[in-house]
């Protein structure tokens, strides 16, 4: 076989994912249980983490950021790798559903779109699309390491991100439990902009020079843009198809995505009128910028909004 064709078979055609089965009882991190008890040790680890800290801080009055080595590097790599793998695997399984059930959509009158937004009624976790939404899901958890790096450099505890991730985790558990639809969209923007956004940081982390712009908060508004219009598609297609897959589950991610959006309106605009305003006081050039609200500080100010989701 080609190249190609080992990729496109390794990612959508491999046995294990076509007979993919989400279940309780034979799938890692399947169980409520371990829901549950995996986002409460990430809160108590990370508050634990905090304290520790500052217990030290203060015995020893140090107040410089824990050098961590290319631990932070290495994340941002292994995260663009996998949100690229994501990405292209569950593109590459849906073009290949789309293949196998575009037959069975013709008698209810369901095109590829209107698939992509709304599962239809009684659709089950299984086959090739789920496999890579089992695989995002578990990657959640990959990514919430960021609160760790952000704790160690800044000895700041961001409640908002603490539970902005744990949030992410049990999201994407709903994904799976109740086949909620509009995911396969969801996890196609989010892989794709973290795959960018993990890159850029990796390449800043190694020493490369940032953009002369908040890159990372014009990744997050093109993601919750898209999200937005994603979901009132959804909502369109609900009310006038007569229902769609895992609604219940979407109106709690509708009800997050409202409420991150709005934090990052309020984020965005306050950066881009800081950086108005240096501009004109200023008026100096690209590089000088980086001073100022904008390259790595925005980046990092926005670890508090970033992680958006569904």
């Amino acid at each position: 076989m080609t190249l190609i064709q080992n990729v496109r078979y390794y990612l959508s055609e491999h046995p294990s994912i076509v007979k993919f089965r989400w279940s309780n009882t034979e799938l890692w991190g399947s169980t409520w249980s371990f829901l549950f008890t995996s986002i409460a040790a990430y809160v108590v680890f990370s508050v634990f983490l905090h304290l520790v800290l500052n217990i030290l801080i203060f015995r020893r009055n140090h107040h410089r950021p824990l050098p961590l080595g290319p631990l932070p590097a290495l994340h941002s790599l292994s995260m663009a790798l996998i949100s690229a793998t994501i990405f292209s695997g569950i593109l590459l399984s849906t073009a290949a559903e789309i293949r196998d059930t575009r037959w069975f959509w013709r008698r209810s009158k369901t095109t590829t779109f209107q698939w992509l937004l709304c599962f239809p009624l009684g659709t089950r976790p299984s086959g090739r699309v789920f496999f890579w939404s089992y695989i995002y899901y578990l990657s959640r958890f990959l990514h919430s390491f960021r609160t760790c790096f952000t704790i160690l450099r800044r000895r700041k505890l961001s409640v908002f991100q603490i539970f902005n991730h744990s949030i992410l985790i049990f999201v994407s558990f709903l994904w799976l439990e109740f086949s909620q639809s509009f995911q396969v969209l969801a996890i196609l923007l989010t892989t794709s902009i973290y795959a960018v956004v993990y890159g850029y940081r990796f390449w800043t982390a190694i020493g490369l020079p940032s953009a002369c712009f908040p890159f990372v908060v014009n990744c997050q508004m093109v993601l919750l843009g898209c999200n937005l219009a994603c979901h009132i598609g959804v909502l369109l297609l609900h009310l006038i198809k007569g229902g769609c897959n895992g609604m219940n589950a979407w109106t709690f991610n509708s009800v997050l995505n409202g409420a991150i959006l709005l934090l990052s309106l309020n984020f965005y605009v306050k950066t881009h009128l800081r950086t108005r305003g240096k501009k004109q006081a200023v008026g100096v050039e690209c590089e000088n910028l980086h001073s100022s609200m904008t390259g790595k500080e925005a980046d990092n100010n926005l670890d508090a909004v970033k992680d958006k989701d569904l």
